[in-house]
Order: structure tokens, then C-alpha cells, then sequence
């Protein structure tokens, strides 16, 4: 990956170990420990905005997932190796690394759905969850019908056998990533983003193992995702810690039932609301969703 601009200036880079290999993560500030976890097709720069307010009272932990950023990316098949279930270990594994056995979680996307499967499956080491624009995996599936299949088209597209969506987004990687990242914004441009961000974000996708990666990721979405959480709703599982569900008024999540209401069948003590923003919260309404997620950490 070539050099890249530094755009989170007073915080330590730090590699971390975990079975698959080593995670990338961003540390600083001081406090109560809290993880941010970004989405696809992004990596921990996505949160430059919101961590140094965090920072001002937590030590804050901005993590590359595996096979994203500049975290390793071992190879799979059929998302054996991408489940969120596998993923969602490599999160307490690297927290363990830093020495935080319980700590807050923030998801966005991907790392949205990493974080609610943790709390279903390590529920000891979380003390509050935050989703960014989501819903849960199985609800997504649950409601595939032709208008949410045709705005999320990248969920069936991407889970396609091998190799066939690496080939085809390997030969035009950065349009593509660039045609995504506009396209779930509220303005449908990349106006959102600052160019140093998108430098970031077009080196790890122009890398054939990361696109690979991704690819996988949604497999599991597709299959392994699916059934475990289909498995703790027939188990009667929730989320019992306070967690916060925020969502962009033009969002795709804002287009179904409330999300609010899904997430309480989930979550019971969930609480939210929609921010003036597409997909994209943090870069999008960076000051509104620091604020949200501030004053829920307390």
C-alpha cells in the first residue's frame, strides 16, 4: 500500500494480533476505553472527524477489520473466514491486546453488524453498542424484496461465487469504489469526503486480496450471517446493554419500518434517531454524530 497521509495527528498506530494476524488500529486520548469499527468500503479513516471529540474523554481505538485497511487479509471461501461471528473475536482479541477486557462499541455498516454480533456473543465485554445505519442482517434478508434488493444491489452482487465479482471490480476498482461511495450519499457525490480520505480508501480497494476480502465478507453476510442471527431469534437472544441505533434521514435503513422499532425486537433498551445525512454519518454530519455518540458514552 503506498504512503498515505496521516489524518489522525496525535494518535499512536499500533498492530495488533489476533488468530487470523494482525489488526491495524489507531489509539489515543484517555478514559474509558471505546472501539470504533468502520464500514464498507472503508477503513478506520472514516472516523478522523468524530475520534478527537471522543478522544476529549475516552481512549479511543479506530480498528482496520480483517482484509480491510491495512489490516491482514487471509484468504477464504464461501465467507468461511469473514463471518461477523469471526470477526467480532478479532475485536475482543486486539482489545484484549491493549489491555481493555470490557469497553464501549461503535459500529458503522460492517462494523455495525461486527458490533451487534458481539453483544450477542460476548455480551461480558461490551458496556455500551452504537450501530450506525443499519439493521439487522437477518431483517435485510428477511425483507429482500425487489425495490430494497435493486437500492442494495451490492449485497447480492458481492456475494456471488468467486471469482466473479473480484474480476469485474479488479478492472475498474476505483470507479467502482468512487460510484459507491457517491451513491449512498444524500447529495450523490463525493463531496462529503475530503480527497485525503479517498486516497486511503482507493489504495485498499485497488489491493486484489482486500477486494477478495470484501467480496467474502458479504458472502458470509449472505449465508453464515444469516443463520446465526436467525438462530438467536429462534433461541429468544437480545441485546441487554444500552445501545444506541442511529440512522441518515436518507439512508437506506430510513426507507423501511422505523429502525428504531426493528432494533427493539434486538435490542430492548435500544434507543435512536435519524441525522440529516445519507449513509456516510461520519464524514456526512461528522458534528451531529459526535455529539450523538458523546453524549450517549457519557
Amino acid at each position: 500500500m503506498p504512503e498515505l497521509i496521516d489524518l489522525f495527528p496525535g494518535f499512536e498506530s499500533r498492530w495488533l494480533q489476533t488468530d487470523a494476524g494482525r489488526l491495524f488500529a489507531r489509539v489515543g486520548g484517555a478514559g474509558p476505553p471505546v472501539v470504533l469499527v468502520h464500514g464498507y468500503p472503508q477503513t478506520h479513516v472514516e472516523w478522523r472527524l468524530v475520534a478527537p471529540r471522543l478522544a476529549e474523554r475516552h481512549t479511543v481505538v479506530a480498528l482496520d477489520l480483517r482484509g480491510y485497511g491495512r489490516s491482514d487479509a487471509p484468504p477464504s471461501a464461501e465467507g468461511a473466514l469473514y463471518t461477523k461471528r469471526i470477526m467480532a473475536a478479532d475485536v475482543v482479541a486486539a482489545m484484549g491486546r491493549l489491555g481493555c477486557e470490557r469497553f464501549a462499541y461503535v459500529g458503522h455498516d460492517r462494523g455495525a453488524r461486527v458490533g451487534y454480533r458481539l453483544a450477542l456473543d460476548h455480551p461480558e465485554r461490551l458496556s455500551r453498542l452504537a450501530v450506525l445505519d443499519i439493521v439487522p442482517t437477518a431483517e435485510m434478508w428477511r425483507d429482500m424484496g425487489a425495490a430494497r434488493a435493486m437500492a442494495v444491489y451490492h449485497w447480492l452482487f458481492l456475494a456471488q461465487p468467486e471469482p466473479l465479482p473480484e474480476t469485474l471490480i479488479g478492472r475498474a476498482s476505483r470507479e467502482y469504489i468512487d460510484h459507491t461511495l457517491a451513491s449512498w450519499t444524500k447529495a450523490k457525490s463525493l463531496d462529503a469526503f475530503d480527497p485525503r480520505a479517498l486516497a486511503h480508501y482507493r489504495a485498499f480497494f485497488a489491493e486484489p486480496a482486500r477486494i477478495h476480502a470484501c467480496c467474502e465478507d458479504y458472502r458470509a453476510g449472505a449465508t453464515l450471517d444469516w443463520a446465526h442471527d436467525e438462530a438467536d431469534l429462534a433461541a429468544g437472544r437480545t441485546i441487554d446493554i444500552p445501545m444506541l441505533a442511529l440512522w441518515g434521514a436518507a439512508g437506506l435503513p430510513a426507507q423501511g419500518e422505523n429502525p428504531l422499532d426493528v432494533w427493539r425486537r434486538w435490542a430492548p433498551q435500544a434507543q435512536g434517531r435519524a441525522i440529516d445525512a445519507g449513509h456516510f454519518l461520519p464524514e456526512e454530519a461528522p458534528e451531529a454524530t459526535a455529539e450523538a455518540l458523546a453524549e450517549f458514552l457519557g
